[in-house]
């Protein structure tokens, strides 16, 4: 299978960094053909500033996210949850970057939409300094901006798995939150 990893986090020597890591480890020793773009190391300008009035030349960077995107079967996104969404970074990298005639088109009547990335999956990897199932109660899926949003609002059929409390877990937990990671890679998943 054709895996892009993209590690949200602007510091890669974090957790998030290491579930990437992990996962990059074990898709590979499965046999999966593996990309990886760490949002840290990118050069752009995160600010889509007209919207789509106009159009806003794409740096190398985002250009190779893209093409990373097309040539992708499964796409795994792993990030940190920040004030219960995704770090502010990969929010700008999609404000730049997930545009119409890429990722979809509105119909003329601009009720409807053409989900131009269809035929895909992707797996999302958070970890969120509280327990998943409270985050949930009480603001709703922290992931649901990136995957309703944004990934299955261009066909791409999404799932997430969400880690927590991070900072507090056991070095027994981190070890299974670990083995799922390598589950998940080994399986393209």
């Amino acid at each position: 299978m054709k895996i892009y990893i993209l590690l949200g986090h602007t510091d890669a020597a974090t957790l998030s960094g290491a579930f990437a890591d992990t996962y990059e480890t074990h898709a590979r020793a499965a046999g999966h053909e593996v990309r990886r773009q760490n949002i840290g190391e990118m050069r752009f300008d995160p600010i889509l500033h007209e919207g789509y009035k106009s159009i806003q030349q794409l740096e190398p960077d985002l250009e190779t996210f893209r093409e990373n995107v097309r040539w992708a079967e499964h796409i795994v996104i792993v990030y940190p949850v920040w004030w219960s969404s995704m770090p502010a970074m990969l929010k700008g990298l999609f404000d730049r970057a997930w545009l119409p005639h890429f990722a979809f088109n509105f119909a003329d009547h601009g009720l409807t939409w053409t989900k131009l990335l269809g035929g895909r999956t992707a797996r999302i990897i958070t970890s969120a300094n509280t327990v998943p199932w409270l985050l949930r109660f009480m603001y709703g899926p922290p992931t649901v901006a990136l995957e309703l949003c944004l990934l299955r609002f261009a066909g791409i059929s999404a799932r997430s798995t969400v880690f927590g409390p991070s900072e507090r877990a056991s070095e027994r937990t981190r070890a299974r939150w670990f083995c799922k990671v390598e589950r998940l890679a080994r399986k393209g998943k």
